[in-house]
């Protein structure tokens, strides 16, 4: 496997990182204050860089399969991921490219199954950043890490509607003003197979009947980009045209969608934490404690050379995971995207808690990104599947007898 970056990938990472450089890094703290000062609300210069980013041909650089008429660079996983990582940088970049979470996984799922007129309605503003978009999966009535467990009805309702009714939770991008669409995952058939119950709608959030509850924070921590969200849907009707593919289809869907959304998760982190390792550096090199500079104790230099050794080992797993599925697809890279979600999320909350410990007091405020940092890392590892249901992937994937008969390799008995 090769992970060498094409000269065309070379080129957008230098163009991407001094975009990032010079017109997103300079206004983090304005996006900060404004936030603070509009609550949800985007500040309105994300906007004009959406169009600069735009021109200079740096959009949807995550969605390698655009159509001939759709706006996009057209990047394939392995080239994107050096590009998500700098994007990951800070928690609104992505957004500044269209390259957002639940936008890209939510345009790759409408680009694989939704018709023309679908596409027509949904997918061109999405791909064009009018709009924004939610999926609906997760439930607070059940244990949604086992996606058949999903309960919302999807009923039809003679020969031209379906009627929903359900309760949703953590709903990334549904709390967001811009949300004008939610892809939703409920049951259609509850006599059928466990995997053929599940249907997707696509249901516009402006419908009588769509609810949002309220925004939910993580530790304490409000995402300003995508904010989650609990909604209800009471009485909630669609026209059957609505329909996602066909009835009893949503499961294998939303798998099809996770596996992209997991791998770009995951590439953003790798960002996120490059930032903490070089804040750690700087904060350590700049105190001083009993005469000594915080730097040059054995304890802190081996935190940051673990987190140096811990983060590379991440970022070659996230590459041929990328490797993987440009080769093979999802099912192919099933195994490698499963090992990447377990491992970065540890790897992601073991250096943002080192982090938080470099930075001593400041470290638990929100003066600093470590804070937030460690408590977007320990959700991570809940987020897209718990670690305990990706282990459980990456046993079954497991092959015994794949080193040869293990009897020949005991040395007694």
């Amino acid at each position: 496997m090769d992970f060498e970056l094409s000269p065309r990938a070379r080129e957008l990472r230098e163009r991407v990182e001094s975009f990032f450089r010079a017109k997103i890094l300079p206004r983090h703290r304005e996006w900060h204050r404004l936030c603070e000062e509009q609550g949800i609300a985007p500040p309105p210069f994300v906007k004009d860089l959406q169009a600069e980013a735009k021109a200079e041909g740096l959009w949807n650089l995550a969605l390698p399969k655009l159509a001939d008429d759709e706006p996009g660079t057209r990047l394939t996983n392995l080239e994107f991921a050096p590009l998500a990582e700098i994007m990951g940088r800070l928690p609104w970049a992505s957004e500044v490219f269209n390259c957002h979470a639940p936008n890209v996984p939510n345009m790759e799922i409408l680009q694989m199954f939704a018709t023309p007129a679908q596409k027509r309605n949904w997918l061109r503003p999405l791909l064009n950043a009018e709009i924004r978009s939610c999926f609906g999966m997760t439930e607070p009535d059940v244990a949604s890490s086992d996606a058949r467990n999903i309960a919302t009805s999807i009923r039809r309702d003679g020969n031209d509607s379906y009627v929903i009714d359900g309760h949703k939770w953590f709903i990334t991008g549904a709390g967001h003003p811009e949300c004008k669409v939610c892809l939703l995952m409920g049951v259609t058939d509850p006599a059928a197979d466990p995997l053929r119950r599940h249907s997707i709608v696509i249901v516009p959030t402006d419908a009588p009947g769509f609810e949002v509850v309220r925004s939910i924070p993580v530790f304490h921590h409000h995402d300003r980009v995508a904010p989650h969200a609990e909604i209800k849907l009471t009485g909630v009707r669609v026209p059957l045209e609505n329909i996602l593919g066909r009835e009893g289809e949503g499961f294998a869907m939303a798998q099809a969608r996770l596996g992209p959304a997991r791998i770009h998760h995951c590439m953003r982190a790798i960002g996120t934490c490059e930032v903490l390792i070089q804040l750690m550096h700087e904060r350590a090199s700049s105190r001083t404690t009993f005469g000594v500079r915080v730097i040059d104790n054995a304890n802190v230099q081996d935190w940051i050379a673990l987190s140096r050794l811990e983060l590379e080992q991440a970022r070659l797993l996230v590459y041929k995971a990328a490797w993987a599925l440009d080769r093979g697809g999802n099912k192919a890279a099933r195994r490698e995207i499963a090992l990447i979600k377990v491992a970065v999320a540890r790897v992601y909350q073991a250096i943002a808690d080192r982090a938080v410990q470099v930075f001593g007091a400041m470290g638990v405020t929100d003066d600093a990104p470590v804070a937030s940092a460690l408590a977007q890392a320990r959700a991570f590892r809940i987020y897209d599947g718990p670690d305990e249901v990706h282990l459980r992937g990456i046993f079954r994937l497991e092959q015994p007898g794949s080193v040869g008969d293990s009897a020949h390799y005991m040395t007694r008995h």
